[in-house]
């Protein structure tokens, strides 16, 4: 059976990942933007990695 958690295996946390992705789709903000908000919160991830998450998690976050 394969692991449905879509987040097994990253570095970061879930709730990390998905407020990224969730800031990138609700808000006009840039990949650069979102690094910069994340890294206010003691987060520091590249604005590359954040665009990594949304192309792969963005089909997660429209079928909510």
């Amino acid at each position: 059976m394969k692991n449905s958690n879509i987040y097994a295996g990253y570095r970061y946390p879930a709730q990390s990942i998905s407020h990224a992705v969730w800031l990138y789709h609700r808000f006009t903000l840039s990949f650069r933007d979102i690094e910069e908000l994340l890294s206010d919160r003691g987060i520091v991830v590249s604005y590359e990695t954040i665009r990594q998450w949304c192309e792969k998690m963005a089909q997660f976050t429209a079928a909510k």
